[in-house]
């Protein structure tokens, strides 16, 4: 049976500003495009929003909002968006971005076999850096995998790691790893089950740490060329994620070690618990670095934030018999006292000297 023709493909948009090319990506939410801008000379990539989905307003305004988050994000390492909107022609939505050349991560390994230490820790690094960036704006990735982390040329830089798909459009099941399901509902990613975090796995609020757990993950197989955990489907894959502990690192090839210290790094970040886990992205580069090639340091991200950390528990009401340190808004009891008092001396003064006036 032959597919009917893309409609987008061969088509000018945007006033003549560009022209679509091939199909590049397709998914759930909607496809991605190969796209020339002549008026720049150079090629773009372009998501559009399938336009069945067109009158889903909750998918609409996800979109946008979406869409928005993602050209605030100035990292280097996260791919840049230059413009997004709705078509005049069908309404549809889309987002234009740069396009990239090279492979992913999981295309890497597949071909390559797993990275040495060197190679792997700085690219791990930059990825943590452009997540940083996104955490501190509330950004949480939700699907980070090795397909989403691409890696190209750059400036005469090889492996300069790009980070995509903040929840957008998904890339096509044949790009997926044989076997894997991406558990989503129209319009709302959940994550891919091999690199899911517990807490993501059980449908629970995803902060920041689910991210860190997911790229924690992702370095264990591109340092072993396997992941974590033996499992064999999906639905393994999230039970032992939820409740066994990881593989070591050290025992995951037999005969394959790797520096002291890098595997508690990477246990660290792997924990069950959130708060068991590197608390941001930051430090989780920052403990990575000490393990790469002279010069990581140079990726690293800024500290986090006050506001960005984790919100700490709540405090309960302090009791009447408190210890309170004295505040700056006013004058302090023992000042109020003394001046009290010195008024009380004075009148005193001005009232013997009214009644010796008086007596003479």
């Amino acid at each position: 049976m032959v597919r009917p023709a893309d409609p987008f493909i061969g088509r000018e948009i945007l006033g003549g500003q560009f022209r679509i090319l091939q199909k590049i990506g397709t998914g759930g939410m909607g496809s991605v495009y190969k796209a020339e801008q002549p008026a720049m000379n150079r090629m773009v990539a372009i998501k559009i929003l399938h336009p069945k989905l067109a009158n889903r307003k909750d998918l609409t305004s996800r979109f946008r909002r979406e869409a928005r988050a993602m050209s605030q994000l100035t990292h280097p390492n996260t791919v840049k968006v230059f413009m997004y909107g709705e078509l005049e022609e069908d309404g549809s939505l889309y987002i234009v971005m740069e396009f990239l050349e090279g492979r992913n991560l999981n295309q890497t390994v597949r071909k390559e076999g797993p990275m040495a230490i060197e190679r792997a820790i700085p690219v791990l690094v930059q990825v943590c850096g452009a997540l940083h960036e996104a955490h501190e704006m509330g950004i949480v990735h939700r699907d980070l995998k090795p397909e989403n982390i691409f890696l190209c040329s750059q400036g005469g830089l090889k492996d300069y790691p790009k980070v995509l798909d903040f929840g957008l459009a998904k890339v096509t099941e044949r790009q997926m790893r044989p076997g894997s399901i991406i558990l989503t509902q129209e319009g709302m990613v959940f994550g891919t089950p091999e690199f899911m975090s517990p807490e993501q796995a059980q449908g629970k609020t995803l902060d920041a740490r689910s991210d860190i757990y997911s790229l924690a993950s992702i370095l264990y197989e591109v340092l072993t060329g396997k992941l974590p955990f033996n499992a064999k489907t999906p639905m393994e894959y999230i039970q032992k994620h939820v409740m066994e502990p990881p593989i070591p690192l050290n025992e995951r090839v037999p005969g394959k070690t790797f520096p002291p210290g890098l595997g508690e790094v990477i246990a660290k970040a792997l924990a069950k618990k959130p708060e068991d886990r590197f608390q941001t992205a930051a430090e989780f580069a920052h403990a990575l670095a000490a393990f790469g090639e002279p010069g990581s340091e140079r990726a690293l991200p800024l500290p986090s934030s006050p506001q960005a950390s984790p919100p700490a528990p709540p405090v309960a009401n302090p009791s009447a018999n408190t210890l309170r340190a004295p505040t700056r808004s006013g004058p302090g009891a023992g000042l109020l006292i003394g001046v009290a008092a010195a008024c009380l001396v004075l009148g005193v003064v001005i009232a013997v000297v009214a009644m010796k006036f008086l007596v003479k």
